[in-house]
């Protein structure tokens, strides 16, 4: 079974195989904003990715039309800085990965169903968590 067959059960892997850890609490993050990387077949944007912001990819999220930074309240979105963490849509990850903007990931905190779009492998070039 994959990870999308359990929406927020707490039983979803990362891409190591092992349990998926949480992201952040503060900002509150995820699909579910249950502060993990926890997806499901309604999280159509794959929200999967566990980065560590950076400027640079704030930037680049911008310019293609995801305002990260710009605090919404009406959506109780406090705005997003450098060296937080997220969970990110794995197509934007690729997407900035592709441009030479990726951010760090946190593997342990990366859903295994990011691997349906972005290359383990390229996910392990940006890891934080691996010594």
């Amino acid at each position: 079974m994959k990870a999308r067959d359990f929406p927020g059960s707490g039983n979803q892997l990362n891409v190591l195989g092992g349990p998926l850890l949480a992201c952040s609490g503060h900002p509150l993050t995820g699909f579910f904003r249950d502060g993990c990387c926890n997806t499901s077949d309604e999280d159509l944007g794959n929200h999967t990715i566990c980065v560590i912001l950076t400027a640079e990819f704030l930037e680049f999220s911008k310019g293609r039309g995801n305002d990260l930074s710009t605090p919404r309240p009406e959506f109780d979105f406090p705005g997003l800085q450098p060296d937080q963490r997220w969970c990110l849509c794995a197509a934007r990850w690729l997407e900035s990965y592709k441009a030479g903007k990726a951010p760090r990931v946190l593997l342990n905190s990366t859903n295994q169903a990011a691997l349906e779009i972005v290359p383990l492998e390229a996910l392990k070039a940006h890891a934080a968590d691996l010594h």
